[in-house]
This record gives C-alpha cells, structure tokens and sequence, in this order.
C-alpha cells in the first residue's frame, strides 16, 4: 500500500499520529482498545520482579502491544535500539539487562513522547539510556551498529514499511536480532485508500 501513498497522506498520516501521542504522554488510559500501564505489563507476561521495581507513574505511561522481551534474551553489555520508544518503559527495562557495561538509544518520532521518556529516566535513575526525537527512516548509521532492536506496537503506524525494515536492518551488527512486536490485519482490507488513510493512526 506504501507505494499508492502521495506526500499529502503521509503528511496527514504523520500528523494524526503526533495528535494522538500527544494526548498519549499525557496518559495512554483510554487511548487503545487493549490494556495499558501496569495492566498492560501484567498481561502481556512481563517478568513480575520488573513490573514491581517500576515506579507507578512510570509503569502507568506504558502501552504497547506484546512484550518484545519474551522473543529473546538480552546479554549484558547490549547496544540497544528502541524504535518507537513512547514513554520509554520498554527502554528502561532493557537498560536494566544490558547493566552499566551496555548502553540503550530510545527514539520517537514524537516530542512528547521523548519528554516523557526523559521524565520517565530521571524517576529510574538509569544513566546507560539516552532518548532522542528521530524515526527508523531517518536515525543516521551508527559505525559499531546494535546488537538487539526492539519495538513495541510502531511499525504498523509506519507508511513505508519495507524501507524501514531494510534500514532496521542494515542498523544492526551482524547476528545482530531484532525484537518485534506489532498489530497484523486479518480482516479484509477497506480498498478505499482516503478512509484507510484517515484510520491509520485510530
């Protein structure tokens, strides 16, 4: 579907999104048709110890919809990628296995999401996780390049879906894995392309 896309969609597309998540770094209660904060965290099966050593406030901003941390195990001392961090949980959890030795990059195409993000760190503590405002498309290469992404509910918001894999991709070291979680259509899909474009982001 990318490809029947004209610049004025994905601006509106875009544009809904940081709508949305603008209300979302407020509080994503109400904002999903599943679970979020610690609700959300319990039954998507994140590790107990975890949900419990998070400060209510910050586990009360997550929302996301699987737990990318049940697909494989992070190793200490990790260089991490989270693309489409949000609030940041996902990141932060990751910052705690990787430990001081390893490092984590949250990005979020949303600057109230980042703001939220960095709220969120200082409640935590966590000085080996960074957030910056930046898309999959866009981040420039990193020279040593990631061991693990993950990403929580992102890249179905995404227009151009193989572009950002390909880029995903070419971002991590070799054997590097990527951790992902996200929504998949199994209805029918409406051929009607204004009103796919106007629920993109609903």
């Amino acid at each position: 579907m990318s490809s029947q896309l004209n610049e004025k969609d994905r601006e509106q597309i875009n544009a809904g999104i940081r709508k949305k998540y603008h209300k979302v770094a407020i509080s994503p209660e109400g904002q999903f048709k599943y679970p979020t904060g610690r609700e959300g965290l319990k039954k998507l099966g994140y590790d107990n110890p975890i949900i419990e050593d998070l400060p209510n406030s910050v586990a009360e901003s997550f929302c996301g919809v699987g737990n990318p941390f049940s697909l494989g195990k992070i190793e200490s001392g990790a260089f991490v990628l989270d693309i489409g961090c949000g609030s940041g949980v996902d990141a932060l959890i990751a910052a705690k296995l990787v430990g001081a030795s390893g490092n984590v990059l949250g990005i979020d195409m949303t600057s109230e999401m980042i703001q939220k993000a960095n709220a969120n760190k200082e409640l935590v503590a966590s000085d080996n996780v960074s957030f910056q405002v930046d898309s999959v498309q866009d981040i420039a290469d990193k020279d040593d390049g990631f061991d693990v992404i993950i990403s929580n509910g992102v890249f179905n918001l995404i227009p151009d879906k193989d572009e950002a894999l390909q880029k995903a991709y070419r971002l991590l070291k070799p054997g590097g894995r990527i951790l992902l979680c996200d929504q998949v259509l199994t209805g029918p899909l409406s051929t009607d392309l204004k009103q796919r474009v106007a629920s993109w982001f609903q």
